[in-house]
Order: structure tokens, then sequence, then C-alpha cells
């Protein structure tokens, strides 16, 4: 089948050419974001791979129909970046990438976690620059902190146990709490309320969308940590500022953020960044941002081009395809 992969980089590449070797599709690598102007890059394509800043709204997908395009294919687990009852509408399949390795989400929490506690990346340019003095990096133990963990799927579950191991005390929220022993399950008014970290492992739905905001944040203690490693418009980056300036938030740790569909995967180093709020957030010394790289493991980029190429393989042969995405999912 002929696939054009969009917004592709070196890795991606990489990896999903290592797992055609046995399918054998004919893979068309684009480095444009798959948008309503860049549809047309898939005319003679039957499927097109896209990534979470791809744009797959009602426009784009019409379009995509249009050219011969039957099959999406996500090389992600989130899809809110997908229009699926246009999708449905117009008989297209969409299939995703369920879980590639969760624990490459949740160590990746966890190196936030202590990097914004202990100061490291001040502590790293104070060394290079000669500057030795511990002022301004003192930290505090982990071992009998209260962490908040918002969603207990797989990634949020993982860095639960990682933070059990460091003796912390763990609280859950999830709206359909899975049967899970060994956490305790508290509101999420009760968790905001207890937990010195809170760490975001949930979707981006109609529900989640911006769940820390003004009046969530107001609800928390005062100095808490704030981790998403999960989807950047769960959080309200504008209430979330006005919390690190009246220190309510004490520390922020971000791989993902809002607006980072014009931002992140692209080097911007000699270019002025347009956007003011990602801007005035790179001014706190107590925010540490990561350009959604969370993921960025080279066994959850085999795992990602496999089951991808996977979903593919079982669309060209008619078979069921358990990745399939539905409304109702």
């Amino acid at each position: 089948m002929k696939v054009a992969v969009f917004s592709t980089k070196s890795y991606d590449r990489t990896f999903l050419e290592a797992a055609n070797t046995q399918s054998k599709h004919e893979l068309v690598f684009l480095e444009p974001r798959l948008s309503c102007e860049t549809s047309v890059l898939a005319t003679g394509s039957q499927a097109v791979c896209a990534f979470v800043n791809d744009e797959l709204n009602a426009q784009t997908l019409s379009k995509l129909e249009s050219l011969g395009v039957k099959l999406i294919a996500l090389r992600s687990a989130g899809f809110n970046n997908v229009d699926l009852v246009k999708a449905e509408e117009l008989g297209l399949t969409v299939v995703r990438v369920p879980a590639y390795s969760p624990y490459a989400v949740a160590e990746h929490t966890i190196g936030l976690i202590l990097a914004l506690n202990r100061r490291i990346p001040r502590a790293y340019n104070r060394v290079r620059e000669g500057n030795f003095s511990l002022e301004g990096l003192l930290g505090f133990d982990l071992h009998g902190k209260t962490v908040g963990i918002v969603g207990t799927g797989r990634i949020g579950t993982i860095t639960a146990q990682i933070l059990l191991g460091f003796g912390c005390k763990v609280l859950a929220y999830d709206n359909s709490p899975p049967d899970n022993k060994i956490l305790e399950y508290v509101s999420f008014s009760e968790l905001l309320a207890a937990a010195d970290i809170i760490s975001l492992h949930c979707p981006l739905t109609a529900d989640t969308h911006h769940l820390i905001n003004a009046k969530t944040i107001a609800q928390m203690k005062t100095g808490a940590m704030l981790i998403n490693t999960s989807r950047g418009a769960l959080i309200d980056t504008k209430a979330v500022i006005i919390g690190l300036k009246s220190g309510k938030i004490g520390y922020l740790g971000l791989d993902v953020y809002e607006k980072e569909g014009d931002l992140f995967f692209e080097d911007f180093s000699s270019a002025v960044i347009q956007d003011d709020l990602f801007e005035r957030l790179l001014t706190f010394p107590n925010v540490l941002i990561t350009g959604h790289q969370s993921f960025f493991t080279a066994e959850a980029l085999k795992s990602i081009a496999e089951t991808t190429l996977s979903n593919i393989s079982d669309f060209e042969q008619g078979l069921p395809c358990s990745n399939q995405i539905k409304i109702q999912d």
C-alpha cells in the first residue's frame, strides 16, 4: 500500500524503514505537517500516516477522501487532532498506536520532577561557569511527599509505581478508575488539596480540556509542583502563569503545551518565537519545559513503527484491527 508519511523526521524514517522490511509498503516520507493545504501531497496514496500535531479536521479529511485516501494511520496514542465524526461520515478508517512504551513517558515524568526539585538545569549552568555556590539550589526529599496522579492508565500507573518506590504517598484520580489495588483513589478536589506534586496522565477530551484552570489551581497546596506529560490543553496556560506569579504553583514541568503545534519538533533557535505565552513561561526560574520528548526512546520508536505498519497491513488485507478508533472510543 502506498502511504504518505507526514511530519517526517530522520528518526521516523529510520524506524519505519526498519519495520517495513517485512510489510514492504510504499512509504513516501514528507517533512511538512499535514493540513488541508499540504494534503495534496498525499495524491496517489491510499493511506496517510500522521503524528500528534497534524491537522485532521473536517476540511483536511474531506480533501484526503477526495484524493482517494481510505486510511488514517496515526503513529501516536492520542487522537484529539482527528474529527472522528467526519472520518466516519466519509468512510475513512482511523487507526492508532494505543501503547508503545509507557515506561518512556513515566520515566521522563520522574526526570522532570527530579530536575525541578533539585534545580539540576541551574546547577549545571553554574558549574560550567565555575560557580559552585549552593545558594538557591535547595530541594526537598521526595520520600514522604504526597503525589497526585491524574489518570491511571498504563503511564499513570507506572509513574505511580516508580514514585511509591521513592517512598511517596500516592493519591490517584480517574473518572473511570480501574481495578487497581496498589493505588488510593480520591476525588479530584481531595487530590488537589493534598498533593505536593500533581502529575497529569489523562487524555484530552471535552471534559478534560483546561482541567487545570484558575478554579482548580486555587484548590492546590501553595507551592505545589505541577507536571504535564500528557496533552498541552489539559492546562490553561494563562491561569498557570498567574499561579506561578502568585506562588500558588511552586514548580512547573511541561513536556507538552497547548499551542505546541506551531513550535515543537522544529528548530527555532535562530528565529524570534512569536508565542508570547510560551515566552513568558520561559522567564520563570521554576519552570522546566521539554519539547514533547517524553515518548522519545529507541524502544518506543521501534514499537510505534511496528504497530503503525501492522495496522496498515491489517487494513490492506481486510483483517479486523484492534487499534481502530471509533466514535465511542
